[in-house]
């Protein structure tokens, strides 16, 4: 690159506004569980002006930008690309088969190269729009606690500084299997071979104990667990997600089947056509379904997209008074039938 170039490009990256993301890496995967499960990147981003904050992305929302900013700045021909146009690096391409895990997890590496890369392009492509909103942190984003392990590092209670007294035959204790050192006060280290005295569970990936003295926070995969933690400290409040029951009936010719998906999703959700949809096939094996509910006058009404969706629930919560349901189960019933027979099964829910 030639100096004035050089300069040039400096210049304007002085330019570009503190909140512009210049660097992202994933730190780790987590799985979303709820009408569709699937798995959403977490990733770390930093800003020019040297902020850092966590969002989560799903992959379909990789390829839904990758999308658009192809359709603006990719030239015609590669090999000439002119003023206003970008060779773009290359996203993973989908999978369709296979376990969703292991899939989020080999495409890490790949998905890290493709925000390298993206975020290293002109300075005059950092500011489209399409590429800021999908690297700025939403309220969402902000508000959600992570639960990943890896790079993700928990809150805790402020550091102990009194040794607390212990049993050494009957105290919760775990092994430390490999090195670990910690990121700040918070967080011990932890030699392979060292025992440290449990004291409470975090969250499901981490620990606070104490060893050489010392207390703080570390993962539990680099330990083996030689006494646990009582049941009471390992089902603390917060501890995992709260799930809600939603009943759904199966309605076929030669009987229903009566099934309570558990949802990660609160009581409020309203979920749209497709995951409802995509979830009952998975729920009950079948593809060849369709979905219906119970109108106040007994009978099955069809529901063909979000807005049939709506009026189910809208009328499911005008006859919440009429009937019991147990706190955590949705005011509203799903009755899922075989798409090609359309007769109307006289069935008592």
């Amino acid at each position: 690159m030639s100096l004035p170039q050089q300069l040039r490009d400096e210049s304007d990256f002085d330019q570009l506004p503190h909140n512009i993301a210049v660097s992202a890496t994933i730190a780790d995967i987590e799985e979303k569980k709820g009408f569709i499960d699937y798995f959403r990147f977490v990733i770390e981003v930093r800003t020019k002006g040297g902020s850092k904050y966590l969002i989560y992305r799903r992959y379909r929302e990789f390829f839904n930008l990758h999308q658009i900013l192809e359709s603006k700045y990719s030239p015609e021909n590669p090999e000439k690309p002119g003023p206003n146009t970008c060779v773009l690096p290359t996203l993973p391409g989908k999978v369709f088969m296979g376990n969703k895990r292991e899939i989020a997890e080999s495409r890490i590496p790949d998905l890290n190269t493709y925000m390298k890369r993206l975020l290293g392009l002109p300075t005059w492509f950092l500011v489209d729009e399409a590429l800021r909103m999908f690297f700025y942190q939403t309220d969402q984003d902000s508000q959600h606690q992570p639960r990943a392990l890896r790079r993700l590092r928990p809150p805790t209670r402020k550091v102990k500084t009194v040794k607390p007294k212990m049993d050494l035959f009957s105290s919760p204790r775990a092994e430390a299997m490999f090195d670990f050192r910690g990121n700040g006060k918070a967080e011990l280290n932890l030699k392979r071979g060292e025992v440290i005295f449990l004291l409470q569970r975090v969250n499901a990936d981490w620990l606070e104990g104490t060893v050489n003295n010392q207390t703080g926070i570390f993962p539990q995969s680099f330990v083996k667990i030689i006494k646990p933690l009582p049941d009471s400290d390992t089902e603390g409040e917060g501890e995992g997600p709260t799930y809600s029951c939603l009943r759904c009936f199966l309605l076929t010719p030669s009987g229903v089947d009566t099934r309570d998906v558990c949802v990660q999703e609160d009581l409020t959700i309203q979920p749209t056509y497709k995951e409802l949809l995509s979830r009952m096939r998975n729920v009950f094996k079948v593809d060849d379904i369709a979905l219906n509910y119970r109108d106040p006058e007994g009978d099955l009404i069809r529901i063909l997209d979000d807005e049939d969706i709506q009026l189910m629930i809208e009328e499911s919560r005008g006859q919440r008074a009429k009937v019991k349901r147990p706190v955590n189960q949705f005011p509203w019933e799903l009755h899922v039938t075989l798409a090609s027979d359309l007769s109307v099964y006289n069935v008592e829910a």
